[in-house]
């Protein structure tokens, strides 16, 4: 008998004709898998629809469209046993990229067919599933500008350029984050907790690599203090996702936790996974092995930690027994 998956479609996803992109994924999946096909609409999310499937006892779930979509439809699938596939027909692909899946549906759909199916991390924020990032500050009013009309007429540059406009309005917080066993208080500009990012998530880079199935989350603290430091900073960590190394800028710090607690002064705009969730606080905790997912590889790089050198920087030890 053929597998059963429910493949959830954004019609309005990326910059490409949806009838023929359909077409592609059907004549490539149906051979071998008996979809079941839902549309999003404004009315109906991709996480409504992947929560019926789940509720209808799918053996898979197929998401395709842009990140939020993907991320939206991973969301109901987390902490079960049903797979999830990726086909990502977005602007910037970050999903893809992150979890190392192939972005063009050929190869897409050739890693649901063929590829092992696997557990990575996800998380939680404020109560709401991530797959990928949380970004405070920067990543926040980045993604803000860049709305669907920017991102519908110049693709990924919409991002670009974005990123360049807020770097010549970097502004400066004080930020404390709490982890199991310290307080940390500095300035900072942009704070990512990253469960999987890609590259181009720059301000997320500050380790050398992100691991999406090591059971914690990458914290970046980014603390420029001039726009040519800002400038410098990005460019660093363009650098650090480039060549897998470590940032070793003192306005730059990471660390990796299962959970943070977030406050920031003044309060801060926060996205997750692509989409604005509000401000300021956020509480994140890690769920390992949370998402069973077709992903081809498995990086293996070593986690570290650097804090020195943040402004303002202090760091309380709490009681063990806390």
């Amino acid at each position: 008998m053929k597998r059963s998956a429910c493949l959830i479609f954004n019609p309005v996803a990326g910059q490409g004709d949806p009838d023929t992109e359909l077409v592609q994924i059907r004549a490539m999946l149906e051979p071998e898998i008996d979809l079941d096909i839902y549309f999003t609409t404004e009315e109906l999310d991709a996480d409504q629809l992947a929560q019926a499937a789940v509720e209808r006892g799918v053996d898979a779930i197929i998401a395709s469209g842009g990140d939020g979509t993907l991320s939206a439809a991973a969301t109901a699938v987390v902490g079960t046993d049903i797979p999830f596939g990726i086909i990502s027909r977005g602007t910037a692909n970050a999903f893809a990229a992150a979890l190392t899946i192939p972005d063009t549906i050929d190869a897409a759909c050739q890693t649901i067919l063929q590829g092992v199916t696997r557990r990575v991390d996800a998380a939680y924020c404020n109560g709401r599933p991530m797959v990928l990032l949380a970004g405070v500050g920067f990543e926040a009013d980045t993604v803000e500008l860049a709305d669907r009309e920017a991102k519908k007429r110049f693709g990924v540059m919409a991002y670009i350029l974005a990123g360049v406009q807020q770097l010549r309005n970097l502004q400066s917080f004080d930020v404390e984050i709490e982890t199991d066993d310290r307080i940390i208080k500095t300035s900072a500009s942009a704070v990512t907790v990253a469960n999987a990012a890609p590259a181009s998530s720059v301000f997320a880079q500050g380790p050398a690599g992100i691991l999406y199935d090591d059971g914690l989350l990458d914290l970046t603290i980014v603390a420029p203090t001039s726009k040519a430091g800002a400038i410098a900073a990005a460019f660093h960590l363009f650098q650090t996702a480039a060549t897998g190394n470590a940032v070793e800028r003192d306005d730059i710090g990471y660390l990796r936790g299962d959970k943070f607690k977030i406050t920031a002064d003044p309060p801060q705009k926060v996205v997750v996974d692509g989409e604005m969730i509000g401000t300021t606080p956020i509480e994140i905790y890690c769920i390992p092995a949370g998402l069973k997912i077709f992903v081809p590889g498995n990086p293996e790089i070593e986690p570290t930690e650097k804090l020195e050198g943040l402004p303002n920087l202090t760091v309380e030890m709490k009681d063990s027994e806390e």
